[in-house]
């Protein structure tokens, strides 16, 4: 009786776990385009004396937020860098603090180009939230992303 009970009881968690819904893994994408303007606003970044501090290449699906959660130190100036496939036509980032309050929302579309970007001084230390989306109506799935995180560490250093 025992063995009937537990063959049963195995079925049925195998049968569970192979109809549960797919996970989504983070997988890293290639876009030479994408990288090419990676590379560029690296340069120009670093020019105005910020440094990399993190960076992916992000395999996205349309229309389903990409989160990346950072440490953010108060006071310090950081420079945010979402670019997304160039044959999508929506991008989108936001971004919460710690208790999950929207601090910016910014949006691109149209002819505005593939690449949200802006700068945040946080008024505390914690950790932030940074939600990356891009929307493609031909393209659902094996979108490449990429997102950066810069602080500023030195001054801009003047020409004279």
């Amino acid at each position: 009786m025992k063995k009937i009970i537990f063959a049963s009881l195995l079925t049925a968690v195998l049968h569970t776990t192979s109809s549960s819904q797919e996970v989504m893994r983070i997988q890293p994408c290639n876009d030479a385009f994408i990288q090419k303007q990676a590379d560029s606003i690296k340069q120009i970044v670093e020019l105005d004396g910020f440094t990399l501090l993190r960076e992916n290449s992000i395999t996205m699906e349309s229309q389903y937020e990409i989160p990346a959660i950072v440490p953010l130190q108060e006071k310090s100036i950081y420079h945010f860098v979402f670019i997304g496939d160039q044959t999508s036509k929506l991008f989108e980032v936001r971004m919460y603090d710690w208790d999950q309050n929207m601090i910016i929302y910014e949006k691109r579309g149209g002819n505005e180009g593939n690449i949200v970007a802006f700068s945040y001084v946080p008024n505390v230390s914690l950790h932030h939230i940074f939600n990356s989306l891009q929307v493609n109506k031909k393209k659902k799935k094996g979108l490449c992303g990429y997102v950066m995180l810069f602080k500023k560490t030195r001054p801009v250093n003047v020409k004279q």
